[in-house]
């Protein structure tokens, strides 16, 4: 006998309608403290990892002026002592005598490339594409990738470094003429040092010291 049905059945439909309201209203409220305690959570995790972010993120840029001003005036120091090379461009790395830390400046360079390597590209590939295409399809693909851009809409330096290897595999004016220009248009540009710590292993090898968070 199912008492439940049978008190159920003896309710009116105003009886039955409140009950209905009632348990609705019990869901709804459930299902807020569900929402607040979520939202807690979430703001108490966003609050934590922010906090440790923002302290690591001062602390990282003070590290790198610290490596920068340290390591300028180190330069100095080197050059005056007669042990920096001649034709450093301001890269060098110096180990603490115990030979277990080393710290690396990094020249860090953008190749760039002006208004001419636009022609370069132009004369370039309309040699390519009447003559070599025609004769000797997986040349020209071969070729053509090396003027392939990077997602930047720029040349690549390495790519464009294999293409001139093949200069002298034609004599047409205008592969001629496009390496001549795609040469002249290329600048190395410095956008900054950067800098490498490392501590030798017990193996004797050198580890980096990640200060990359994407990398750890």
């Amino acid at each position: 006998m199912n008492t439940t049905q049978d008190t159920t059945a003896e309710l009116t439909e105003e009886q039955l309608e409140a009950k209905l309201k009632e348990l609705r209203a019990k869901k709804a409220k459930a299902a807020e403290r569900e929402k607040k305690e979520y939202e807690r959570k979430r703001d108490e995790t966003i609050n934590l990892i922010m906090k440790l972010a923002l302290q690591t993120n001062e602390y990282l840029v003070e590290l790198k002026n610290l490596c920068h001003n340290r390591m300028e005036e180190q330069a100095e120091l080197l050059n005056n002592y007669g042990q920096m090379r001649s034709n450093s461009k301001g890269g060098f790395s110096i180990t603490n005598e115990a030979g277990d830390y080393r710290i690396t400046r990094r020249r860090d360079t953008e190749p760039i490339w002006d208004e001419r390597s636009i022609k370069a590209q132009e004369l370039i590939r309309e040699f390519l594409g009447e003559t070599i295409k025609k004769r000797d399809l997986k040349t020209y693909e071969i070729l053509m990738s090396f003027l392939q851009k990077n997602e930047k809409g720029e040349l690549e330096y390495a790519r464009v470094m294999i293409l001139l290897q093949h200069e002298a595999k034609y004599d047409d004016p205008r592969w001629v003429e496009g390496l001549r220009l795609i040469k002249e248009s290329y600048s190395n540009h410095l956008k900054g040092f950067g800098y490498e710590v490392k501590r030798k292993g017990a193996d004797g090898k050198w580890q980096t010291v990640n200060l990359q968070f994407s990398s750890i």
